[in-house]
């Protein structure tokens, strides 16, 4: 597979008659090859498991490309060629090849993961549904520590079903508090105190987890269902700076390499938290925190992390700024100024090996390690640069929009993020030799 700023040797290019050149000319090169040669078959009518792989692929490659309506297309034809094969239906599963079987049916839920993750984010309705039986563990004891981690990536969207996506899509009515109270509960118990997964697999479900609660938070107050004085957190006002907290707190415990790995996925996950805490911010009374961390430093080292993230700075960093700037226009934000965004930016930025915010990634995990459960977090609790942005206090009089606002007014890009692009349960189906086991909270 071919990876940003991946080093490619001149063997690489043998037997093809094409020069050596930067991996995103040669990805551009081969997408439209391999669009070109599928174009002479007739994959449709019995497709096989590698031809859902290569519309997921498809899928993939445009979803990097910043093209979202061809993206979807090729991941509503994934899913349309895994329907026909039957891949929605137990009976399929029933084949004397039991690897076989095994690796079908985390195809299967790699792709439920990814259509639900991906229709929150452009607002689509889904497709596929929970109509078949989990993998289990003892499937194939060569990757029982990806197939934990990937069970709990299926069992963290699972509740995000019609019901949830309709209402989110403004296509259903007949949201209640209890539902999405309940739902908030589930994503708190979804994931275990600590976590045994490789590290790039622990980042995609702790930064998953807040990402969903921001979004069933902003459903919540949407119907006007939050109130000041709510006996539970994720049904008040100022539940996303708790979120916030977590993320930041959780985020501190990976290696820079280990959250690159995930793409531009990750950064809008975290540009989409750090705008409802922008949001936040300028609507609640400021409280001074003394000896804890308070809102200013958890949107404070976002910032940083996003601006530190390969795909980040040139992109994400004018675009949090001018939120920033619009919800408080009193706070200042010193050393930065907003920047115009040059067309084509993120995909050069996700590419340029001479980027200066890019690092090197390699196939597999970087070097795992025990970290601590989440809890709260003190005035050590982060490894990110200060941005040094001082916080305003908000007037006390301030009242909620009627729906909150991630950074929707900004025209040019998606500002959900759906999903770690390649994820790393993608190797279920073709096998791989197996990143180490990482334990974390």
């Amino acid at each position: 597979m071919i990876q940003p700023n991946m080093v490619l040797p001149m063997t690489a290019f043998e037997g093809l008659e094409v020069p050596p050149m930067p991996s995103l000319q040669l990805g551009h090169l081969l997408l439209h090859e391999a669009l070109r040669v599928r174009k002479g078959f007739n994959y449709i009518e019995n497709p096989s498991v590698w031809t859902v792989i290569t519309s997921f692929f498809f899928f993939g490659s445009y979803f990097c490309l910043d093209k979202h309506n061809t993206a979807w297309f090729h991941l509503r034809e994934a899913s349309t060629l895994a329907q026909i094969m039957g891949m929605h239906d137990e009976n399929h599963y029933r084949m004397p090849d039991v690897v076989e079987s095994s690796r079908r049916r985390r195809l299967y839920w790699l792709l439920f993961v990814t259509e639900r993750a991906y229709a929150l984010q452009q607002h689509r309705p889904l497709t596929l549904q929970a109509t078949i039986n989990l993998p289990t563990l003892d499937e194939d004891p060569a990757e029982t520590v990806e197939l934990n981690g990937f069970l709990h990536l299926v069992n963290l969207f699972r509740p995000f079903d019609d019901t949830f996506v309709g209402l989110w899509n403004k296509a259903k009515s007949g949201c209640t508090t209890l539902y999405l109270a309940q739902l908030q509960q589930q994503l708190s118990d979804a994931l275990p105190a600590y976590l045994h997964s490789t590290e790039s697999q622990a980042v995609d479900l702790r930064c998953s987890q807040q990402w969903l609660k921001t979004m069933v938070w902003q459903l919540s107050i949407s119907h006007g269902f939050l109130s000041s004085a709510a006996t539970e957190n994720a049904m008040s006002f100022k539940y996303p700076i708790e979120v916030s907290r977590d993320l930041v707190s959780c985020a501190s415990q990976f290696s820079q390499q280990a959250m690159e790995v995930h793409g531009i996925g990750l950064i809008e996950k975290l540009f989409d938290v750090a705008c409802t805490l922008t949001d936040v911010m300028s609507c609640v009374p400021y409280e001074q925190y003394t000896f804890e961390y308070g809102p200013r430093d958890y949107l404070n080292q976002m910032m940083s992390l996003i601006s530190t993230l390969r795909g980040g700075q040139q992109r994400y960093m004018p675009l949090l700024l001018s939120k920033i700037n619009e919800a408080m226009p009193s706070l200042p934000t010193p050393g930065y100024a907003i920047p115009t965004i040059p067309s084509g930016s993120r995909v050069e930025e996700l590419y340029d090996s001479s980027n200066p915010h890019s690092s090197a990634p390699t196939s597999g995990d970087s070097t795992p390690f025990d970290s601590p459960s989440l809890g709260p977090v003190g005035p050590h609790g982060f490894d990110f640069p200060d941005m040094g942005v001082p916080v305003a206090p908000a007037p006390t009089s301030a009242g909620f929009p009627p729906v909150m606002s991630t950074g929707g007014q900004f025209n040019d890009i998606s500002v959900s993020a759906p999903m770690q692009m390649f994820p790393d349960s993608m190797h279920a189906y073709a096998g791989t030799a197996g990143p180490t086991k990482f334990e974390t909270g």
